[in-house]
Protein backbone atom coordinates (compact mmCIF):
# COMPACT_ATOMS: atom_id res chain seq x y z
CA UNK A 1 0.00 0.00 0.00
CA UNK A 2 1.15 3.72 -0.73
CA UNK A 3 2.61 5.31 2.77
CA UNK A 4 4.95 7.77 3.88
CA UNK A 5 7.34 7.06 6.44
CA UNK A 6 10.61 7.66 7.84
CA UNK A 7 13.03 5.87 5.81
CA UNK A 8 15.96 7.17 7.95
CA UNK A 9 16.47 9.60 10.68
CA UNK A 10 17.97 13.23 10.34
CA UNK A 11 18.72 15.08 13.13
CA UNK A 12 19.47 18.07 11.33
CA UNK A 13 17.57 17.61 8.15
CA UNK A 14 14.44 15.64 9.24
CA UNK A 15 12.05 16.24 5.83
CA UNK A 16 15.36 14.50 3.68
CA UNK A 17 14.18 11.03 5.98
CA UNK A 18 10.74 11.26 4.86
CA UNK A 19 9.76 8.60 1.81
CA UNK A 20 6.59 8.05 -0.26
CA UNK A 21 6.13 4.56 -1.52
CA UNK A 22 5.10 1.05 -1.08
CA UNK A 23 5.04 -1.30 2.23
CA UNK A 24 3.22 -3.69 3.35
CA UNK A 25 0.19 -3.76 5.29
CA UNK A 26 0.46 -6.59 8.33
CA UNK A 27 -2.26 -5.83 10.74
CA UNK A 28 -1.49 -7.06 14.38
CA UNK A 29 -4.34 -10.48 15.11
CA UNK A 30 -7.51 -8.42 16.64
CA UNK A 31 -7.20 -5.14 15.08
CA UNK A 32 -9.76 -3.52 13.14
CA UNK A 33 -8.10 -2.23 9.26
CA UNK A 34 -9.55 1.59 8.58
CA UNK A 35 -9.58 2.95 5.10
CA UNK A 36 -7.84 6.29 5.85
CA UNK A 37 -9.91 9.19 4.46
CA UNK A 38 -7.89 12.18 6.35
CA UNK A 39 -4.65 12.46 8.48
CA UNK A 40 -3.25 15.57 9.68
CA UNK A 41 0.43 16.11 11.01
CA UNK A 42 1.73 17.35 14.29
CA UNK A 43 5.28 18.25 15.07
CA UNK A 44 5.17 14.49 16.52
CA UNK A 45 5.98 13.37 12.63
CA UNK A 46 9.06 15.96 12.76
CA UNK A 47 10.73 15.08 15.84
CA UNK A 48 10.40 11.04 14.62
CA UNK A 49 11.97 12.24 11.43
CA UNK A 50 14.40 13.47 13.15
CA UNK A 51 15.07 10.21 15.39
CA UNK A 52 13.40 11.64 18.73
CA UNK A 53 11.75 8.86 19.94
CA UNK A 54 12.26 6.30 17.09
CA UNK A 55 15.17 4.70 16.85
CA UNK A 56 17.16 2.90 13.55
CA UNK A 57 15.81 -0.68 14.62
CA UNK A 58 12.59 0.73 14.18
CA UNK A 59 12.12 1.47 10.18
CA UNK A 60 10.91 1.67 7.88
CA UNK A 61 8.09 2.88 9.90
CA UNK A 62 4.96 5.05 8.52
CA UNK A 63 4.26 8.57 10.18
CA UNK A 64 1.50 9.87 11.35
CA UNK A 65 -0.36 9.91 14.67
CA UNK A 66 -3.62 10.96 13.61
CA UNK A 67 -6.19 9.55 10.99
CA UNK A 68 -9.85 9.56 10.45
CA UNK A 69 -11.63 6.74 8.12
CA UNK A 70 -13.80 3.68 7.25
CA UNK A 71 -13.63 0.46 8.52
CA UNK A 72 -14.75 -2.43 6.62
CA UNK A 73 -18.45 -2.48 7.58
CA UNK A 74 -18.70 0.87 6.00
CA UNK A 75 -18.41 2.93 9.42
CA UNK A 76 -17.37 6.33 9.94
CA UNK A 77 -14.88 6.42 12.72
CA UNK A 78 -11.77 8.46 14.11
CA UNK A 79 -9.03 6.48 15.27
CA UNK A 80 -7.79 7.25 19.14
CA UNK A 81 -3.90 7.70 19.15
CA UNK A 82 -2.63 6.23 22.20
CA UNK A 83 -2.20 2.56 22.12
CA UNK A 84 -1.35 0.70 25.46
CA UNK A 85 2.07 -0.83 25.19
CA UNK A 86 3.59 -2.53 28.38
CA UNK A 87 6.68 -2.08 26.48
CA UNK A 88 6.99 1.28 26.26
CA UNK A 89 8.07 3.13 30.27
CA UNK A 90 5.37 5.07 30.06
CA UNK A 91 2.92 2.26 29.77
CA UNK A 92 1.30 3.24 26.44
CA UNK A 93 2.74 4.51 23.21
CA UNK A 94 1.41 6.63 19.86
CA UNK A 95 0.98 5.36 16.38
CA UNK A 96 4.46 6.10 14.82
CA UNK A 97 6.73 5.09 17.81
CA UNK A 98 5.80 1.33 17.76
CA UNK A 99 3.14 0.39 15.54
CA UNK A 100 3.10 1.51 12.39
CA UNK A 101 1.09 5.45 12.11
CA UNK A 102 -2.20 6.89 10.06
CA UNK A 103 0.03 8.52 6.66
CA UNK A 104 -0.97 5.29 4.82
CA UNK A 105 -3.89 3.97 2.37
CA UNK A 106 -4.90 1.35 5.36
CA UNK A 107 -4.60 1.73 9.31
CA UNK A 108 -4.74 -1.21 12.08
CA UNK A 109 -6.30 -0.04 15.10
CA UNK A 110 -7.42 -1.97 18.18
CA UNK A 111 -10.97 -1.84 18.37
CA UNK A 112 -11.57 0.20 20.89
CA UNK A 113 -9.25 2.87 19.71
CA UNK A 114 -11.98 3.52 17.02
CA UNK A 115 -14.53 6.45 17.72
CA UNK A 116 -17.66 7.37 16.05
CA UNK A 117 -17.77 9.96 13.59
CA UNK A 118 -20.76 12.18 14.65
CA UNK A 119 -23.41 13.45 11.86
CA UNK A 120 -22.35 16.76 10.60
CA UNK A 121 -18.76 16.10 11.00
CA UNK A 122 -16.07 15.82 8.15
CA UNK A 123 -13.43 13.62 8.06
CA UNK A 124 -11.07 16.25 7.82
CA UNK A 125 -12.31 18.02 10.84
CA UNK A 126 -12.38 14.99 12.99
CA UNK A 127 -8.44 14.39 11.72
CA UNK A 128 -8.03 17.49 13.15
CA UNK A 129 -8.44 16.32 16.50
CA UNK A 130 -7.04 13.36 18.27
CA UNK A 131 -3.09 14.82 19.27
CA UNK A 132 -3.29 18.69 18.97
CA UNK A 133 -6.48 19.54 19.72
CA UNK A 134 -7.20 16.28 22.56
CA UNK A 135 -4.20 17.81 24.33
CA UNK A 136 -5.59 21.16 24.42
CA UNK A 137 -9.06 19.57 26.03
CA UNK A 138 -6.93 17.81 28.41
CA UNK A 139 -5.08 21.09 29.54
CA UNK A 140 -7.57 23.04 29.97
CA UNK A 141 -10.48 20.94 31.23
CA UNK A 142 -8.72 18.21 33.10
CA UNK A 143 -5.68 19.59 34.27
CA UNK A 144 -6.34 23.23 34.13
CA UNK A 145 -9.95 22.56 35.80
CA UNK A 146 -11.01 25.74 33.47
CA UNK A 147 -14.72 25.05 34.45
CA UNK A 148 -13.20 26.85 37.48
CA UNK A 149 -11.29 29.93 35.69
CA UNK A 150 -12.51 33.26 34.40
CA UNK A 151 -9.44 34.10 32.20
CA UNK A 152 -6.99 32.04 30.68
CA UNK A 153 -3.55 33.07 29.06
CA UNK A 154 -2.40 30.74 26.16
CA UNK A 155 1.30 31.50 24.92
CA UNK A 156 2.90 31.38 21.06
CA UNK A 157 -0.99 31.02 19.42
CA UNK A 158 -0.42 29.21 16.05
CA UNK A 159 0.61 25.99 16.24
CA UNK A 160 -1.66 23.13 16.59
CA UNK A 161 -2.05 22.85 20.44
CA UNK A 162 -2.03 26.71 21.10
CA UNK A 163 -4.49 27.75 18.29
CA UNK A 164 -6.65 24.96 19.58
CA UNK A 165 -6.89 26.02 23.01
CA UNK A 166 -7.80 29.42 21.91
CA UNK A 167 -10.63 28.36 20.04
CA UNK A 168 -11.87 25.68 23.22
CA UNK A 169 -10.90 28.52 25.97
CA UNK A 170 -13.64 30.73 23.76
CA UNK A 171 -16.10 27.84 23.33
CA UNK A 172 -15.93 27.10 27.16
CA UNK A 173 -16.56 30.97 27.45
CA UNK A 174 -13.35 32.05 28.97
CA UNK A 175 -11.70 35.23 28.53
CA UNK A 176 -8.97 33.89 26.47
CA UNK A 177 -5.34 36.09 25.97
CA UNK A 178 -3.48 34.83 23.40
CA UNK A 179 0.35 35.65 22.44
CA UNK A 180 2.30 35.80 19.26
CA UNK A 181 5.08 37.84 17.91
CA UNK A 182 3.61 37.91 14.81
CA UNK A 183 1.25 40.43 14.09
CA UNK A 184 -0.62 38.48 11.09
CA UNK A 185 -1.37 35.81 14.18
CA UNK A 186 -2.71 38.07 16.61
CA UNK A 187 -5.19 39.27 14.17
CA UNK A 188 -6.15 35.67 12.93
CA UNK A 189 -6.23 34.74 17.10
CA UNK A 190 -8.74 38.38 17.81
CA UNK A 191 -10.52 36.55 14.92
CA UNK A 192 -11.51 32.95 16.51
CA UNK A 193 -12.32 35.45 19.62
CA UNK A 194 -9.27 35.76 21.77
CA UNK A 195 -7.84 39.18 23.12
CA UNK A 196 -4.37 38.86 21.10
CA UNK A 197 -0.91 40.53 23.33
CA UNK A 198 2.56 40.76 22.12
CA UNK A 199 4.77 38.18 24.09
CA UNK A 200 5.61 39.43 27.29
CA UNK A 201 2.73 42.27 27.46
CA UNK A 202 1.11 42.82 30.79
CA UNK A 203 -2.39 41.80 30.82
CA UNK A 204 -5.55 43.86 32.22
CA UNK A 205 -5.99 41.24 34.84
CA UNK A 206 -4.49 37.93 36.36
CA UNK A 207 -5.59 34.77 34.62
CA UNK A 208 -6.44 31.38 35.98
CA UNK A 209 -4.87 29.28 33.98
CA UNK A 210 -1.95 29.09 31.69
CA UNK A 211 -1.40 26.92 28.54
CA UNK A 212 2.41 26.56 28.15
CA UNK A 213 3.64 24.71 24.97
CA UNK A 214 6.91 27.29 24.47
CA UNK A 215 8.91 26.99 27.44
CA UNK A 216 12.28 29.11 28.41
CA UNK A 217 10.98 32.13 26.40
CA UNK A 218 7.57 32.36 27.88
CA UNK A 219 7.78 30.72 30.92
CA UNK A 220 8.48 33.76 33.46
CA UNK A 221 5.63 35.90 31.71
CA UNK A 222 3.22 33.04 32.44
CA UNK A 223 4.58 32.99 36.41
CA UNK A 224 4.25 36.74 36.39
CA UNK A 225 0.29 36.39 34.88
CA UNK A 226 -0.77 33.51 37.04
CA UNK A 227 -3.46 34.69 39.65
CA UNK A 228 -3.28 33.34 42.90
CA UNK A 229 -4.05 29.58 42.70
CA UNK A 230 -3.61 29.44 39.20
CA UNK A 231 -2.34 26.45 36.89
CA UNK A 232 -0.14 26.87 34.98
CA UNK A 233 -0.09 23.63 32.47
CA UNK A 234 2.60 22.74 30.23
CA UNK A 235 2.46 20.28 27.21
CA UNK A 236 5.67 21.24 25.78
CA UNK A 237 8.98 23.40 25.24
CA UNK A 238 9.31 24.14 21.87
CA UNK A 239 11.79 27.03 22.28
CA UNK A 240 13.46 25.54 25.03
CA UNK A 241 13.19 23.36 28.34
CA UNK A 242 15.53 24.67 30.74
CA UNK A 243 12.94 27.73 32.44
CA UNK A 244 14.03 29.68 35.01
CA UNK A 245 11.26 29.34 37.77
CA UNK A 246 11.19 31.78 41.19
CA UNK A 247 9.73 29.17 43.68
CA UNK A 248 8.77 32.54 46.22
CA UNK A 249 6.29 33.16 43.45
CA UNK A 250 5.30 29.60 43.52
CA UNK A 251 5.01 29.59 46.85
CA UNK A 252 3.15 32.91 47.88
CA UNK A 253 0.77 32.80 45.63
CA UNK A 254 0.20 29.33 45.95
CA UNK A 255 0.59 28.07 42.05
CA UNK A 256 0.11 24.89 40.46
CA UNK A 257 2.82 23.44 37.49
CA UNK A 258 1.12 20.93 35.90
CA UNK A 259 2.79 18.77 33.28
CA UNK A 260 0.22 17.85 30.68
CA UNK A 261 0.15 15.14 27.86
CA UNK A 262 -2.73 13.86 25.49
CA UNK A 263 -6.06 12.75 26.51
CA UNK A 264 -8.62 10.13 27.19
CA UNK A 265 -11.11 8.43 24.61
CA UNK A 266 -14.16 10.31 26.28
CA UNK A 267 -12.81 13.41 26.10
CA UNK A 268 -11.96 12.91 22.41
CA UNK A 269 -15.35 11.80 22.52
CA UNK A 270 -16.54 14.98 24.17
CA UNK A 271 -14.15 17.16 21.33
CA UNK A 272 -16.08 15.28 18.30
CA UNK A 273 -19.71 15.89 20.22
CA UNK A 274 -18.66 19.80 20.43
CA UNK A 275 -17.94 20.36 16.69
CA UNK A 276 -20.78 17.94 15.58
CA UNK A 277 -23.06 20.89 17.59
CA UNK A 278 -20.87 23.45 16.21
CA UNK A 279 -19.31 24.46 19.04
CA UNK A 280 -15.89 24.50 17.80
CA UNK A 281 -14.58 24.15 14.32
CA UNK A 282 -10.81 23.10 14.16
CA UNK A 283 -8.50 25.68 12.64
CA UNK A 284 -7.20 24.02 9.23
CA UNK A 285 -4.33 25.88 8.07
CA UNK A 286 -4.42 23.50 4.60
CA UNK A 287 -5.15 20.92 3.04
CA UNK A 288 -2.76 18.25 0.80
CA UNK A 289 -3.45 15.27 -1.30
CA UNK A 290 -1.93 12.74 -0.07
CA UNK A 291 0.64 12.32 -2.95
CA UNK A 292 1.85 15.80 -1.88
CA UNK A 293 2.30 14.85 1.77
CA UNK A 294 6.37 16.05 1.34
CA UNK A 295 4.68 19.42 0.40
CA UNK A 296 2.59 19.16 3.57
CA UNK A 297 5.62 18.71 5.71
CA UNK A 298 7.26 21.57 4.58
CA UNK A 299 4.23 23.75 5.37
CA UNK A 300 4.12 22.34 8.72
CA UNK A 301 7.76 23.65 9.47
CA UNK A 302 6.92 26.99 8.08
CA UNK A 303 6.70 30.14 10.19
CA UNK A 304 3.43 31.25 9.28
CA UNK A 305 1.72 28.17 10.27
CA UNK A 306 -1.63 28.98 12.11
CA UNK A 307 -4.11 25.61 12.71
CA UNK A 308 -3.46 22.39 11.22
CA UNK A 309 -1.65 20.44 8.52
CA UNK A 310 -4.72 18.00 6.99
CA UNK A 311 -3.69 15.63 4.69
CA UNK A 312 -6.71 14.04 2.33
CA UNK A 313 -7.06 10.44 0.62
Amino acid sequence: MRAAYASSLQPDAPLSALTVGELPFDPPEGWVPVEVRASSLNQHDVWSLRGVGLPADRLPMILGCDAAGVTPAGDPVLVYPVIQDKADPRGYSLFSERFPGTFAERVAAPRENLLPIPDGVSFAEAACLPTAWLTAYHMLVTRGRAGDAGAVLVQGAGGGVATAAVAIGVALGKRVYATSRDQAKRERVTELGAIAVEPGARLPERVDVVIESVGEPTFDHSMKCAAPGARIVVCGATAGHLARVDLRRVFAMQLEILGSSMGTPAELTELLDMCATGKIHPVIDSTYEFEAIPEAFARLTAPDLFGKVVITH
